[in-house]
């Protein structure tokens, strides 16, 4: 079934209804790296135009890309994030995060909190490419692959100052600017963040970040972009609780001294040359510098009693940085044979990684608050030069007028040179060493265009991620790992309907991986990456907006995972005179050795790789506009997520069991009214199912659903706006976790661990600007 939350607003009119805006054919870039027409991409893609993230008033990205159908971002406080996209909530390496088609991080040093190093306010839209995209981006592009485009320079002059603060101590300024001189035009966008006293303990902020866009027009067929990002962070991490203190006090930490703290600066050239209307050159240059430390509170965990270990309780401090140098060349080629396309390219990306972790003792009161720390005995001290380089390639053609094919494929070789500056141990790591990994990436697809709103696609892709550089030298002393392989199968469908009021989209997908890595908890604070034999991963996304007048805006998104679905057939297709769209796709995604964190303990976990692992879905998405004053979006999922062969040890095994972190379903809907011009008003629902805290199946967290109240007015160059978050103040966690194995004693508050969501919260925010249409 599809898990769906709506909700409506009845308010009276007092204005003439206008008439409905043409539809236009949607444009996206993901798919192919060039500006292509939906319903020629024969993928799953959701996005964000730049009127849905005015619209949203998102504080940070997660409450932007949450709107996305079969996209679940979790909210981890201060900008610290996980993510599901036909995975379970994971913090593997199982995404590719891009900006304007750039990988954000070079592939081997995967963050899963990496989205803080974007710039929101930098961004004019936001496309989520769903399912493996290895034979264009490479490695790491499995569950999915999230580009910020960011935004152009303005014709004329404008400018924008923003104020918001919440009742929850936070405080934020916005400031952009943009205007073009001749052939020449410069964007500037820029916030800086601040929390203080909220209502959780420990959890002061610091954030800020910029985007400087340069446009070049150097003659009427060639063209320079330039792009520059820096972004600070610095942030108290106040971790989670354990069952009994997530239950009766939320607002409690452990934490006195654990932090976060990452500055990153990127810089790329982008220079376009057509030679012909047929044939356009694109080269671009890029750089990354990247300074990331932490004291983790995930990583303090309990010990016995020793000469090492004198207090009792450990953790560590690290640094993780590096540098890069990269190069992405291609070229574009149209042909007049079945209209066809070739695009073919090379990427080169260099990058020296150093890591530097020192163990420390740390003590703990009778309350259990952690309440100081001695740095002890360096446990690891590397540097790793990363090099990968890749040959890729695709071709599309159109056999008939309504139908487009497209295959591909991508060679990847990548290096690592690895040296231990540490004399080689159980406790400092591998032997110096050079490893590398080679893999082809083949994709194909196509789609069928039924009426011209109407269109399907299928596609089958390909996965891979080697194992990362701190999966392999930072927790292993014998890195054995092995590269991760996803066989992806998805079918879609999309469709508008009354006259472009409405939109649907849905998606059924599988995926199967063979040696996913997992992190494998041994107890709290203690876990290691192992191979888990085979998962599966299967589910249906659904996304639907219906607009029936200029002052409704409806939308709705869910997920439903379905952990025994073996067969997934997507309904009928809606259709209608274009006002609506609809958008659904299937797929399978069958992964090889992909690799998962094994949780040891609570603070003790490690890389391991699953041999064979399993993801299937349906995803749908739908919008509905029968007037100019309604809109309204609707988008769901609906997946399953399992190991198909993953034997922990010789006596324990969880083949066929659910993968830990996966929700059977996921929703959100929004329904939003305009009572007055420049008015609107929108009430949210997100809802996430219960799902297992363990592999082993045992210990289930029940889910939780979130009312977010949204309202925002426009007068001229004014615009006021007011947020109030988690409306019914519901008690519940946006990350639930168990390191109990299924098997002995079971204690809940020794083995499980919540991260606490905010409570009811009011946002207030006002801004200003100049130069811009009035709205």
């Amino acid at each position: 079934m599809i898990a769906a939350i709506g909700a409506g607003l009845i308010l009276p009119a007092h204005a003439q209804e206008p008439a409905p805006a043409a539809t236009l054919e949607e444009v996206v870039v993901t798919g192919s790296r060039e500006a292509t027409p939906l319903s020629a991409t024969p993928a799953a893609i959701g996005k964000m135009d730049n009127k849905a993230l005015e619209d949203a008033k998102a504080t940070n990205i997660t409450q932007a890309v949450n709107q996305i159908p079969g996209v679940h971002m979790v909210d981890l406080g201060n900008e610290q994030h996980s993510m599901s996209i036909r995975q379970p909530i994971t913090t593997n390496a199982v995404y590719q995060y891009l900006e304007d088609g750039v990988p954000i991080r070079p592939l081997g040093v995967f963050n899963h909190n990496a989205l803080n190093e974007v710039n929101l306010t930098g961004a004019g839209e936001i496309e989520v490419l769903k399912g493996p995209a290895s034979s264009l981006y490479g490695s790491n592009a499995v569950g999915g692959s999230v580009n910020f485009i960011t935004q152009a320079p303005a014709l004329k002059p404008e400018g924008k100052i923003g104020l918001q603060a919440s009742s929850e101590g936070y405080k934020r300024l916005d400031t952009g600017a943009s205007d073009t001189w001749g052939d020449f035009g410069l964007r500037f966008a820029h916030y800086s963040a601040r929390l203080r006293d909220s209502w959780r303990q420990y959890n002061d902020m610091d954030k800020d970040s910029v985007t400087l866009r340069g446009d070049y027009a150097a003659s009427d067929r060639a063209a320079l972009r330039l792009l520059l990002t820096h972004n600070n962070l610095d942030t108290q991490t106040p971790g989670s609780l354990n069952e009994s203190d997530y239950r009766n006090q939320p607002a409690i930490s452990y934490q006195t001294f654990t932090y976060r703290r990452d500055e990153t600066t990127r810089l790329s050239a982008t220079l376009d040359r057509e030679w012909s209307k047929d044939s356009l050159s694109t080269v671009t240059l890029f750089a990354r510098d990247n300074e990331h430390g932490q004291n983790p509170a995930y990583s303090i965990r309990n010990c016995a009693v020793s000469a090492t270990c004198p207090t009792g309780y450990v953790g560590n401090i690290n640094t993780n940085s590096y540098t890069s140098l990269g190069l992405d060349a291609r070229q574009r080629r149209d042909f007049s044979f079945l209209d066809s396309r070739l695009i073919a390219g090379l990427t080169y990306d260099r990058s020296p990684n150093n890591y530097v972790e020192d163990k420390i003792n740390v003590t703990r009161d009778a309350n259990n608050v952690y309440t100081g720390y001695a740095t002890s005995t360096r446990n690891r001290d590397y540097d790793t030069l990363i090099r990968n380089s890749a040959l890729y390639a695709q071709y599309e053609l159109s056999p008939g007028a309504a139908t487009r094919v497209v295959a591909g494929g991508r060679y990847d070789t990548i290096g690592y040179d690895f040296t231990n500056n540490l004399t080689p141990g159980s406790s400092t790591g591998a032997p110096s060493e050079t490893r590398s990994f080679h893999h082809f990436s083949p994709k194909l697809g196509m789609t069928y265009k039924f009426t011209p709103a109407t269109h399907m696609y299928a596609n089958y892709s390909q996965g891979f991620i080697p194992p990362e550089v701190s999966s392999l030298y930072a927790r292993l002393a014998v890195p054995d790992l092995r590269s991760s392989v996803f066989d992806n199968y998805e079918l879609g469908v999309r469709s508008a309907f009354g006259g472009g009021k409405g939109k649907l989209d849905a998606a059924v997908y599988r995926l199967d991986g063979k040696d996913e890595l997992v992190s494998y908890q041994i107890a709290v604070g203690n876990s290691e990456p192992r191979n888990a034999g085979k998962t599966r991963h299967a589910g249906v996304e659904l996304g639907a907006s219906y607009a029936p007048s200029a002052r409704w805006d409806t939308r709705l998104a869910a997920t439903v995972a379905h952990h025994e679905y073996v067969d997934y057939d997507v309904s009928s297709t809606l259709i209608g005179d274009g006002k609506g769209k609809l958008d659904a796709a299937v797929y399978r995604l069958d992964g090889k050795d992909e690799l998962v964190s094994y949780q040891i303990a609570v603070g003790n976990s490690e890389p391991r790789n699953a041999g064979k692992t399993r993801h299937a879905g349906v995803e749908l998405g739908a919008s509905y506009a029968p007037s100019a004053r309604w809109d309204t979006r609707l988008a769901a999922t609906v997946a399953h997520h399992e190991y198909v062969d993953y034997d922990v040890s010789s006596t324990l095994s969880y083949d066929g069991k659910v993968i830990k972190g996966a929700p059977r379903n996921i929703g959100f809907a929004e329904v939003a009214y305009k009572p007055v011009h420049g008015l609107r008003l929108g009430l949210e629902a997100q809802y996430v199912s219960e799902y297992w805290m363990n592999d082993a199946n045992t210990v289930e967290y029940p889910g939780h659903t979130v009312f977010n109240l949204r309202t925002s007015y426009t007068s001229g160059a004014w615009e006021t706006w007011l947020k109030l978050m988690n409306l019914r103040d519901e008690k519940y966690s946006t990350s639930a976790g168990s390191s109990y194995s299924g098997v002995g004693a079971y204690n809940a508050d020794t083995m499980n661990t919540y991260t606490p969501g905010d409570p009811r919260t009011l946002w207030l925010g006002v801004a200003y600007r100049f130069g811009a249409e009035k709205q």
